[in-house]
Order: structure tokens, then C-alpha cells, then sequence
């Protein structure tokens, strides 16, 4: 009789030995093989970017194609959308939990996999290959999602609760092959530092039929998404987690999970509580205004003349008129525009830009779109442009000004720490060599943009003085680019400045030159909600990376999609989250952008006010 090796695990088990046979009968019998486990763990250790693996043909291919069989007949789902992921879900969240289990008659093969998947024989089997230790039997948290063309799921770590391992059963259509210019693929990306990933994946893996990958779930390194469905078919999957053993369970370590859970920063959290926004590029980081202009402003603001002449003289008016369309500079179309945003605090003005310039940039802009290759590998974008990191927050191209580097490795981000630079837009343009390149007419048009000129115009659009100002041309490439929901933290904004708003006046001239965005399905949209606090959220079930809106749409303050030469102003405070959503590998083009923001100090006077002193 052949001696189990001391270094190999026992695999106990409280289920009758008549059903432990049972259990494994419905497993490939592979996994049973001593030397496959620890081949397999082996692999798994090794594998990089973290701790991962894979498992082809792991359950008994009957039983998975009766599975599938029942969810697609029995299973309704919903299309969701939020700013981290597009996907069809089953139910509320697709929790199989919420199904009532004792009634088998619809779904009797499912309830046998998930038993199956949990009982205490495969636990320990998938706990031991995947270097995670014990697992619970009782805590258990599975879902069905079918990914259709345009679905995906952006960048996040899985820390959440109590969760070890993340495993995900596929089941695309078992008689064909699925494909790798399919998408829909499992894809994982090392990290520059703890909880900073890079902007590129390291590692892939194309679904197929009854293949499961896994890996030990690992705060700051077990990062991943799934790649956007391109075609028209259904990339089937079941997903779940396992968790840290709960108190009566073997393995369990009294005050284990609290512990756990204190000290595992989720997705979410890295985003609210700002611990690494020193690795986050482009940064906020608005300059403040010289003090000449600002004295300038607030008298400018503080007069009480209601001709606009008295506000731009000529050369102003001139110069303001070889950017804006005529009817933005008209006396009628400013207080047009003055009402609104007062009434509002938040302008939409299309055909910002004259017929002359709108013409050029367009040309220029489909120019880069249709004769040049856009790089998609952040060590393949080139000066001026760089990429936006980490993607568990945004990614996209961007010019802000300053110097060209990457931030691919910890010395990439430590060079750019320690060396403190303002942004200069005109010394950049002049350090280009091809003129005819959309760069440099982006690049003039931030140097409008930061005119004296403009200021005293959006000033007179706003009642608004601007303190500060940050400028970032940015594009965001199909199949690629997108920015999750953030808000507006006080440390941001200026403080003890006396009339001063406590929010950041936002301005966005889109520049996309394509159609096609008005419906949504191609994203690129940007989008403006209230914060929600919702307490009764299920935290162990719902990813913390996601922001949820609720059905109704009613959290949507504004949702603008991508076009052509169309200028946004919006006065947001902390009170409300933004994102511009992740560019469909779909869409004709990138969607192109100039991003600006201003802490704003108010200068509107109180009718009241001279008769209280009296």
C-alpha cells in the first residue's frame, strides 16, 4: 500500500465517506491525483503576477452542460451598468443565496455544483493548491453573469470582507471554441508597490467551457478585470468566493477576521480615503493664480455696469473672438448663459468653439485618428503624452504640461516625487518638433484657455473669480480608457479664503470626433451623481469597487455624452460623484477632451446687506 507523503495535506472531511465518494465522482478525477496537487500548487505559487491558477475540464462535463441548460432556461438577467462594470446579472446582485435551495425542482444541477463547489473535500483541495489554508463551508457567496458584446468589468482586487479565494467556473457554449479576439478575458496586472497596480496587464486567460480559474485573494497585489465582450455571443460564467472559516468551523482563528477586515484596504476604500494619492497621476493639482490677475478679477467682479464692454475692451473681445463662437460673445448670449448657470450651477454650450478653429482641430484630430497608431502599452506612449495610473481609479492619455516620463516601476514614480515641476504649456509646444500634429493646436488652445482673457470671460459666465486652475488635454482610447466615480475631498480645495466656494468650478470642452455616443451603449459619457450612503449595502456581496445608482436614475444629476465641440461648466462640491465611463471598443474613435478645474471664490453681494448695516 502506497504511504501518503508527510508534506502532502490530509483532506478531512465531517460528510459520510459514501458522500465524499459522491463529491469526487462529480470532480475530474485529476485533482484527486496526489502528484497533479501538488504540480498544481506549484504552478499556482509561482505564477505571476500573484498567486493564480487554472483548471481545465474540472467538473463533470454532464452535469456542467445540465447547469447550463437551467440557468439559461430558468435564469432571467438583467443588463447593469455602473461606472466599473457593464454585465448581465441574475436576481438581485446574482447572490445564489437568495434562491430558496430546498426548492430543487428547477434547479436541481445547479444546487448540486454549488454543493459540490463547497463541500469540505474540494474546499480543501482548492485551499491547498491556491495556498490559502482552510476555508468555510458555511459562508458561502456564488453568482451567475452572462457577459454579452460590451460587457465588462474594470480594474479591482476582490478585497472585500472575509473573502481567501475568488474562483470563476466559465461556461460559454461547451461544442465550440471561445476565441481570443472574442474578449471577455481574465486578465491580471502586477503592482508597482502594494495596492498600486500598473496600467497593463501581465497576465491572460481566454475562457473555455468547464475551465475554472482562481487565485488567493491578496490585498494590494491580486488585481484584475475582465476584458469587454467584442462579438455577439454569451461568455457564461459562475463566480464566488471563498471565505475565511467562521467560528465552529475548523480552521477558525478567533478575532482572525475582524483583523482581516480592519487591515485589508478594498478598492473602494483606497479611493475614499486618499492614502495613496501620492502615486496617482495626473495629480490635483491646481496652480494658483498669479496675484496681478486676481486683484484684477475681483474688481472686475465687483463692478456693477451691466454692459459687457465695460467687462472685455476690445483687444479682449478680439481675441476671445479668434476661439468662441460669436453668439457665446454677444451681450444677449452671455447673460443667456449667466442665468442659466446661476439657476443651475452647471452650463452646456455647444458650438463653443468658431466654425475656423472647430474645422482645424477636427481635421487635425481625425488626422491622428485614421493615419496614426494609437499606443495602448503605457512604455509605448510618447512626449508629450503619458498615462494615467492607477487603473483601479482611471486610465487614459494626458498632457498636463510637464515633463514626459512613465510610471511603470517604483524609481518612474520616486523621480517624479522628489522633482517638483509647474506645468508649462507654450515651453512643451515649443519643444515639439512637428507642427502639423494635433499636439501643437491642443496645446494653444490650453494656452487660451489659460488666458487672462478667458478667466475674465468665465468669470462673467459664472459671477465666479477663479483661484486656481488646473488644465489636462486627455483621450480616451476605445476599448481601454475610462475614470471611476470619485468626489471632491476637502483637502483639495483652498482653505481661509475669505468669499471662497466651497467646490471646484469643472469645465470640459469634449472634442470627439465621431457620432454615435448619444445612446450610451459606446460609453465615453460623463456623468455626475449624488453621493449615496447606503448602510443596508450587503458588503460581503457586492464588490466595494462599485458605485450603485439606483434604478429609478434618479442619484443622476447629469449625464453628457461624448460629442464635438461641446463645453460643460459644472460647480461641484463633495456632495457629488463623477466619471467619464469606459470607451466601448466599438466606438469610430477616442474620446478626446480639455479638462479644467477651479477653486472659485464668490463675489454675488447681498441686497440685503447695506440695509442690515443701516
Amino acid at each position: 500500500m502506497k504511504r501518503r507523503a508527510p508534506s502532502q495535506p490530509v483532506f478531512e472531511s465531517k460528510q459520510p465517506f459514501l458522500e465524499i465518494e459522491k463529491v469526487k465522482a462529480s470532480f475530474n478525477s485529476k485533482i484527486w491525483d496526489d502528484s497533479y496537487r501538488e504540480q498544481l500548487r506549484e504552478e499556482v505559487a509561482s505564477n505571476k503576477p500573484y498567486n493564480w491558477g487554472t483548471i481545465h475540464d474540472l467538473v463533470d462535463p454532464d452535469l456542467l452542460r445540465s447547469v447550463r441548460r437551467e440557468i439559461e432556461k430558468e435564469i432571467h438577467f438583467t443588463n447593469k451598468e455602473t461606472d466599473i462594470y457593464k454585465v448581465n446579472q441574475s436576481g438581485d446582485l446574482a447572490n445564489l443565496s437568495g434562491l430558496d435551495w430546498k426548492d430543487l425542482s428547477r434547479l436541481p444541477s445547479l444546487c448540486r455544483l454549488r454543493q459540490i463547489l463547497y463541500s469540505d473535500v474540494y474546499r480543501d483541495f482548492i485551499g491547498y493548491v491556491a495556498g490559502a489554508g482552510k476555508l468555510s463551508g458555511t459562508k458561502m457567496d456564488m453568482s451567475i453573469n452572462t457577459y454579452t458584446k460590451g460587457c465588462h468589468l474594470l480594474t479591482h482586487d476582490d478585497v472585500i470582507g472575509s473573502r481567501r479565494v475568488s474562483f470563476i467556473l466559465y461556461l460559454p457554449d461547451p461544442d465550440k471554441t471561445w476565441k481570443e479576439h472574442y474578449g471577455g478575458a481574465l486578465r491580471l496586472f502586477p503592482s508597482i508597490i502594494p495596492n498600486v497596480p500598473t496600467s497593463d496587464f501581465s497576465a491572460k486567460l481566454v475562457p473555455q467551457f468547464n475551465q475554472l480559474a482562481f487565485f488567493h485573494v491578496q490585498p494590494g497585489y491580486s488585481f484584475h478585470d475582465v476584458e469587454e465582450v467584442k462579438v455577439d455571443k454569451h461568455r457564461l460564467s459562475i463566480q464566488g468566493w471563498y471565505h475565511i472559516p467562521q467560528e465552529g468551523e475548523e480552521g477558525f482563528v478567533p478575532g482572525e477576521e475582524e483583523q482581516y477586515v480592519n487591515t485589508n484596504i478594498s478598492t473602494l476604500a483606497q479611493l475614499e480615503s486618499n492614502l495613496l494619492q501620492d502615486y496617482e497621476f495626473p495629480k490635483s493639482e491646481r496652480s494658483i493664480l498669479p496675484l496681478q490677475q486676481l486683484k484684477q478679477l475681483e474688481k472686475f467682479l465687483g463692478s456693477e455696469s451691466e454692459d459687457t464692454a465695460s467687462y472685455l475692451n476690445a483687444d479682449e473681445l478680439a481675441y476671445l473672438s479668434m476661439y468662441i463662437s460669436e453668439e457665446h460673445l454677444s451681450l444677449e448670449g452671455i447673460k443667456s448663459l449667466q442665468s442659466k448657470f446661476t439657476e443651475n450651477s452647471y452650463l452646456q454650450i455647444d458650438s463653443f468653439l468658431n466654425e475656423q478653429k472647430s474645422a482645424l482641430l477636427k481635421k487635425l484630430i481625425k488626422i491622428e485618428e485614421l493615419e496614426k497608431e494609437c499606443p495602448y502599452k503605457a512604455a509605448e506612449v510618447e512626449k508629450p503624452w503619458k498615462t494615467a495610473i492607477p487603473p483601479y481609479k482611471w486610465r487614459f492619455m494626458y498632457i498636463d504640461g510637464k515633463s514626459h516620463e512613465h510610471f511603470c516601476s517604483e524609481d518612474d514614480i520616486k523621480r517624479r516625487l522628489v522633482h517638483e515641476e509647474l506645468p508649462n504649456f507654450t515651453l512643451l509646444k515649443q519643444g515639439l518638433s512637428d507642427h502639423l500634429s494635433v499636439e501643437p493646436a491642443l496645446l494653444e488652445l490650453v494656452e487660451f484657455f489659460k488666458s487672462f482673457a478667458f478667466k475674465k470671460y468665465l468669470a462673467l459666465l459664472t459671477l465666479l473669480c477663479p483661484l486656481t486652475e488646473q488644465l489636462l488635454i486627455r483621450r480616451f482610447r476605445p476599448g481601454h480608457d475610462f475614470t471611476l466615480a470619485t468626489k471632491i475631498y476637502p483637502s483639495q480645495l483652498l482653505q481661509h479664503v475669505e468669499g471662497f466656494v466651497d467646490a471646484v468650478l469643472e469645465g470640459v470642452l469634449c472634442l470627439t470626433p465621431t457620432d454615435g455616443w448619444e445612446s450610451g451603449e459606446l460609453g465615453g459619457y460623463e456623468l455626475y451623481m449624488g453621493d449615496q450612503d447606503d448602510e443596508d449595502m450587503n458588503k460581503d456581496v457586492e464588490d466595494a469597487a462599485v458605485y450603485r445608482s439606483d434604478d429609478s436614475g434618479s442619484s443622476v444629476l447629469i449625464n453628457k455624452p461624448a460629442s464635438w465641440n461641446s463645453f460643460n461648466l459644472v460647480l461641484r462640491d463633495e456632495s457629488v460623484l463623477q466619471f467619464v465611463k469606459y470607451v466601448s471598443w466599438a466606438a469610430k474613435s477616442s474620446r478626446w477632451d480639455i479638462s479644467m478645474n477651479w477653486d472659485v471664490k464668490s463675489f454675488e453681494n447681498d441686497p440685503n446687506s447695506n440695509e442690515e448695516k443701516d
